[in-house]
């Protein structure tokens, strides 16, 4: 299929637009076109995992056409190993969590297009290859995200939508400035005009070496960070994710950890370290100091969480630090480990807000030291809960272990003295990471009842067949990538090969 990016790019915009067409009456029938819009890029993505080579670096799945030719702007659409997986990742948990949404009754249209078009946006992220595309689907995911918290979240919505729009804001101005730094520096060689496209931004430094000063390399190589750094996020511009945690609704915190934290990480391996090597080496141990302190201080502010949510969202902070120790290590098995763990993250994250979401929406609290006892009222759901810690925590046998594993190792291999004590370091975060997650199990499912607080959950009934749909692919998922990761090693192998190549060799004969 020679759209098929395209396709599942811009379906899910379509059921959007079907949705708001539809009379305010028909809220079952928005939530079915939604479901069928998401269900579409799933379907897709089968014959788009079918179809993909491996073994090769090139990017595959090509559209490319004008757009805007004055400025030499073109649509752009392509994947390769790096992009593959995020955009398999996005089509499974876009469509788990229209069905997560179900419950939602204020607002049903606005809810259901407003998400189909952040899905939109995260598709076109991870397939474009233009900058300028890149940046307006970057900027698209922004709009409906700073609605979907603002308007469905919780009690401290619009205080959380706020800094979550501000933050990224910031980040994308900085992203915007680089961009059109790139834009007037460089070249097309074909043309002789100036160019956004991503290959051909590379290519040329490549061939040319540096193709401005290094001061302006330097700060624009900073900028850049800063901006992805933002959505990873890295500390200290963490901030606003614990409050846009806790005040979305479930479905859209499962898509803010699910997805839009791996386009920070993406975003680094997509441009900032291939369209600035010489920086990306220079900073490379700066990464990773940034990745440890992300690891231990997210695992500590968890394990300091009452609140059940939160601590989930703290949770990813310390386990995206792991894809910043990976890409730190300038390594072939770092960059693979980093790429491993943004998708098994994605995976266990989604699984752990959606555990989350279950009791929050029989008990409408998450107090965890408020529960008690609640393994002999809702077995199943515990047995849920237990499975998403385990993997969470990386128990070996699930992806979580395999992803901390290669990053470890990847980044081991970086050789250096200070990068080896670093890694040391980084394994703490192993030990915090059961400590918090043991700890919060023991507190809420074993053990008595809460004599305080029992009435407040007496009535607590067992996760519904619904819940158990949204859960179940997860679970398989997290058990056999976690036994058998070669099929999604052998898809992103090749390319992270070829990039470690291209940074770690800068500048190229």
């Amino acid at each position: 299929m020679s759209h098929i990016l395209s396709l599942m790019t811009f379906v899910p915009l379509v059921g959007a637009f079907i949705i708001l067409c539809l009379p305010n009456a028909k809220q079952e029938l928005a939530k079915c076109v939604a479901a069928c819009a998401a269900g579409v890029p799933l379907f897709l993505a089968f014959f788009l995992w079918r179809g993909f080579k491996t073994g090769t670096a090139a990017m595959q799945f090509v559209e490319k056409v004008d757009w805007i030719p004055m400025f030499n702007i073109q649509y752009h659409m392509a994947i390769d190993g790096i992009s593959v997986i995020m955009v398999l990742l996005t089509a499974l948990i876009s469509f788990i969590c229209i069905f997560a949404s179900w419950e939602i009754n204020k607002g049903v249209k606005g809810y259901f297009a407003l998400f189909l078009l952040l899905e939109t946006g995260m598709m076109g992220v991870f397939c474009a290859m233009d900058f300028f595309l890149f940046y307006v689907f970057w900027e698209v995911m922004l709009l409906p995200m700073y609605f979907l918290i603002g308007i469905w979240g919780g009690p401290r919505k619009e205080y959380a939508a706020i800094k979550f729009f501000m933050y990224t804001l910031v980040g994308s101005v900085l992203m915007l400035v680089v961009m059109l730094v790139f834009y007037f520096n460089v070249t097309d060689p074909a043309t002789g005009k100036h160019t956004f496209d991503l290959l051909i931004l590379r290519n040329q430094e490549a061939r040319h070496g540096a193709l401005m000063l290094e001061g302006v390399r330097f700060i624009s190589f900073i900028a850049l960070f800063i901006g992805f750094a933002i959505k990873v996020p890295v500390f200290p511009f963490h901030t606003w994710l614990p409050d846009a945690h806790v005040e979305a609704p479930t479905a859209i915190s499962v898509i803010l950890a699910g997805i839009l934290l791996k386009m920070g990480t993406y975003g680094l391996m997509r441009i900032a370290f291939p369209l600035l090597p010489d920086m990306a080496n220079q900073c490379a141990v700066f990464i990773g100091v940034l990745g440890v302190i992300n690891i231990v201080y997210g695992a500590l502010c968890a394990m300091a969480q009452d609140d059940l949510k939160k601590m989930v969202a703290y949770s990813s902070v310390s386990h995206m630090g792991y894809c910043l120790l990976g890409l730190g290590a300038m390594t072939t098995a770092g960059f693979n480990g980093c790429m491993m763990q943004m998708f098994a993250h994605g995976l266990i994250t989604a699984m752990l807000f959606l555990c989350v979401g279950v009791i929050y929406e029989r008990v409408h609290h998450r107090w965890i030291s408020r529960f008690g006892g609640l393994a002999g009222m809702v077995p199943v759901y515990t047995g849920f809960v237990i499975f998403a810690f385990f993997a969470s925590l990386g128990l070996p046998g699930m992806s979580g272990f395999i992803a901390e594993a290669m990053c470890f190792i990847g980044a081991w291999q970086n050789g250096t003295p200070i990068y080896q004590k670093l890694t040391v370091f980084a394994t703490l975060g192993i030990l915090l990471g059961a400590a918090f997650h043991l700890w919060a199990l023991q507190r809420m499912f074993l053990g008595e009842k809460n004599k305080i607080y029992t009435e407040q959950y007496h009535h607590v009934t067992e996760i519904n067949g619904r819940e158990i749909f949204c859960l179940v692919p997860l679970a398989i998922a997290v058990v056999v990538f976690g036994v058998f990761p070669k099929p999604i090693l052998d898809l992103m192998n090749s390319s992270i090969s070829e990039l470690q190549a291209f940074v770690h060799h800068y500048p190229h004969p």
